[in-house]
């Protein structure tokens, strides 16, 4: 009879990539965007440019909330966008934020007046 070994990871397999981003979106059911946040500088004119990666991240337990930074790690195709899994929450967001109130929404609104006031 044959008995049953547990196989370990094979060394062949590679590192799997770690980042850290903040958690943009978090309406999906075990599911989260993260926006992971770069510098780079621009080939001719040396300046610096804030870019961004965009990566949907899957989240079993729905423990991250937005604005939360995150740690994640690369993992096997888990649906057509999904390629990362989350390891754990590096720092919670305060308890007020909402999607409203991110900057990016923020410098969207217009603001508001009422005629005759």
């Amino acid at each position: 009879m044959a008995q049953l070994v547990a196989q370990e990871p094979s060394a062949d397999r590679g590192k799997r990539r770690v980042e850290t981003g903040i958690v943009t979106r978090d309406k999906m059911n075990k599911t989260r965007r993260v926006e992971i946040p770069r510098v780079v500088k621009h080939p001719r004119y040396s300046k610096y440019i804030k870019r961004r990666t965009i990566c949907y991240v899957h989240d079993e337990t729905n423990e991250s909330r937005l604005g939360d930074t995150v740690e994640i790690m690369e993992t096997r195709p888990l649906s057509k966008l999904k390629t990362w899994r989350l390891i754990r929450v590096v720092r919670k967001a305060p308890a007020q934020v909402t999607a409203a109130a991110t900057p990016q929404t923020i410098a969207e609104k217009p603001a508001t007046t009422q005629p005759g006031s």
